[in-house]
């Protein structure tokens, strides 16, 4: 009987062995690309790792992502070894292979962040980085107050004044989409896009043209936490209800989909989400994508806890004791501790892992 909890990890170290042990018993080719970057929080190097399974010619695969936000990976690895221990690759069905990417952001996952080595927000870094970026104003109106000098009870009551006085002008959702849609005006605030591709950027579109040229159809399911009711698994669909991509999401997922364009999903609308690589890279493929958004706590707290994180990062010190607290907040608000929470997010997954075969072989 496989514990669904012990799926899961503590640590960017603990996932990394736990997803390449599951593979490799399940019989995956593994493969390893190192971030050069940077080390992990112990001095560890670290990597992304990806498994396939299926021929070489499959020409249906499945897709699954984890660590797009870098701490965000202990729900997306958890989700990704549950397949593996509880026989997902046996319920493939012929002519459909398996691709799971483990860790796409190990800087993040490591350091307990949701941004990599850059502070770049990976979903927000897959833009035209040869045309004008997206503009964000109200980013430009917040962004002091976003990254207070210090981490005390006046700075943080004078940041909260400007952000109360921006949500009572604009209304609380348009609060949080400017915060949290992106922007690439501020190297050193939160949701920053870059100004060129990062590591994991260019890694994956490598990935796809290595493992996905020969396929047809791919589907793909990127993890992700911090939004929603605790535990409910949101899946979210970044294209423009325009796009083909999105009716046949539509057909794949039914009434459960949402969309941040049509105003149905709990996310802020997203430029350049990283699953736009795949359609991209692979313009002769039907792609279908999705996003698992699993709820941890109230939108503020998470929002805060990701302020704060930058501030650490940005102005801290991490050794001292208000670092080890935030950063202990930063795990939790997207990471919940206890067994309950990880099997919501192993069932929904599951579900939602069958409705992906369903469609791909449709």
């Amino acid at each position: 009987m496989v514990s669904i909890p012990e799926c899961f990890s503590e640590s960017y170290a603990e996932a990394r062995a736990k997803f390449c042990g599951a593979a490799a018993t399940a019989g995956g080719a593994i493969k390893s690309w190192l971030n050069p970057n940077g080390l992990g929080p112990n001095g560890e190097k670290l990597y992304l790792d990806t498994a396939r399974f299926g021929a070489a010619d499959a020409n249906r695969m499945l897709v699954m992502i984890s660590s797009t936000h870098g701490v965000e990976g202990h729900c997306g690895s958890g989700a990704q070894i549950a397949w593996l221990r509880t026989g997902g690759l046996a319920k493939l069905p012929k002519g459909t292979g398996a691709l799971l990417v483990h860790a796409i952001n190990p800087y993040g996952f490591a350091w307990t962040r949701r941004v990599n080595e850059d502070n770049v927000d990976l979903n927000r870094n897959f833009v035209d980085h040869d045309k004008a970026y997206p503009k964000n104003e109200g980013y430009l109106a917040l962004a002091d107050a976003l990254l207070p000098r210090e981490w005390s009870m006046e700075g943080l009551a004078e940041s909260q004044r400007v952000l109360d006085a921006y949500a009572q002008k604009h209304g609380a959702f348009a609060l949080q989409g400017a915060i949290s849609g992106g922007q690439h005006t501020h190297p050193d605030g939160v949701f920053y896009g870059g100004r060129k591709q990062t590591w994991s950027n260019r890694t994956i579109r490598a990935i796809a043209r290595e493992e996905l040229a020969r396929t047809h159809r791919v589907g793909v399911i990127d993890y992700h936490t911090g939004l929603g009711p605790f535990g409910h698994g949101e899946l979210i669909c970044t294209v423009p209800p325009t796009a083909k991509s999105f009716a046949r999401a539509k057909a794949w997922y039914g009434k459960e989909m949402t969309s941040p364009e049509t105003g149905t999903s709990t996310s802020a609308v997203v430029t350049g989400a990283m699953t736009d690589a795949f359609p991209q890279e692979l313009p002769d493929a039907e792609v279908t994508s999705v996003a698992i958004e699993y709820g941890t706590y109230a939108v503020p707290d998470v929002l805060n806890a990701v302020r704060a994180d930058n501030w650490l990062h940005q102005r801290g010190d991490l050794a001292s004791p208000l670092g080890r607290e935030l950063k202990a907040d930063m795990k939790e608000r997207f990471f919940p501790a206890g067994d309950k929470w990880r099997e919501m997010v192993w069932t929904r997954a599951y579900q939602t892992i069958g409705w992906a075969l369903k469609g791909l072989a449709a």
